[in-house]
């Protein structure tokens, strides 16, 4: 008990020092900067801004009652993280639940972890922090991970080194976004899976996604009923428009082999022809303007 009132104590008197004017601290370099930067210290919630990175959108106001109960009782357990904005402004980085559930306890000071960090180094915390997290929906991982592609110009190689994800599964994650709106808002409010999100994306007709959505939460449909129904429509589909679909039956070994990189690559189901004399065609389909720009992106990323 004596460690942790010395560390409050510690703490408190650091966030004296930041309210000194003479003492700013504006990077790792400046005096003072070792005492602050990497350290704990008490700052005052009204000189921390929300973070615009945050991926998550929703906080449940009942578990947040619950949080601020628990720290009225014994207190912040763990610190938040902050970014140094300006003289006494900061930024969250992480920890916007206890944040705000601080602030429903009547708090007025936090115990703060600070940072120096831009803003691509914030998005870059905020959203692999999130990411990490047990509690995100899958839409809103699969937003983390576009805006780190599109913000931090990240391949998906390199956004799967930085999250400790497979490709794969990031692509996965990435084909969500071309669901209709209404079916990811479901997936968010959890009245369908992402295994039935990811069954859903087969079906590019978006009036039928939402009918089959529709059958999913009034039937009840499991995923494996979900993959059978959607097999269903869009085998008579092809029956009807004798359209060719893209399968790797009767494609030269290394195409069949090689095809399911390409797919995981462009989160998108590539379509394959080819001529008798070997050489063919990649189809790279796209749903919409933002889908064509990140097609775009992934492959100027490779330069």
């Amino acid at each position: 008990m004596a460690k942790a009132t010395k560390k409050q104590a510690l703490g408190r008197g650091l966030s004296a020092l930041l309210k000194d004017p003479d003492n700013d601290i504006k990077s790792v370099d400046d005096k003072n900067a070792d005492k602050v930067v990497g350290n704990i210290i008490e700052l005052d919630l009204d000189s921390i801004d929300v973070n615009p990175f945050q991926p998550r959108t929703s906080f449940n106001d009942e578990t947040l009652r619950e949080l601020a109960t628990s720290i009225k009782e014994i207190g912040v357990i763990q610190p938040i993280t902050v970014r140094k904005l300006d003289f006494n402004t900061f930024q969250l980085v992480s920890g916007e639940r206890r944040f705000r559930a601080a602030k429903l306890a009547g708090l007025t000071t936090i115990p703060s972890y600070i940072r120096i960090a831009n803003d691509q180094e914030s998005l870059t915390m905020a959203l692999v922090e999130n990411i990490q997290r047990q509690d995100l929906d899958p839409i809103e991982i699969a937003l983390s991970y576009q805006r780190l592609i599109d913000e931090i110009s990240l391949t998906q190689e390199q956004l799967s080194d930085r999250v400790g994800k497979k490709r794969s599964t990031i692509a996965n994650y990435l084909r969500l976004l071309k669901l209709d709106p209404i079916v990811q808002t479901g997936m968010r409010d959890g009245f369908i899976s992402m295994g039935h999100g990811r069954a859903l994306i087969n079906v590019e007709d978006q009036q039928q996604q939402l009918d089959i959505y529709e059958k999913i939460i009034g039937k009840s449909l499991s995923v494996r009923d979900t993959e059978k129904l959607v097999r269903s429509i869009n085998n008579k589909s092809e029956d009807t428009t004798n359209s060719k679909i893209s399968t790797t039956a009767g494609l030269p070994k290394h195409i069949s082999k090689g095809i399911k990189d390409f797919s995981d690559y462009f989160g998108a189901k590539i379509d394959v022809k080819v001529s008798g004399k070997g050489s063919g065609k990649l189809i790279i389909p796209f749903s919409s303007e933002e889908d064509f720009n990140r097609l775009k992106k992934l492959i100027n990323s490779e330069d």
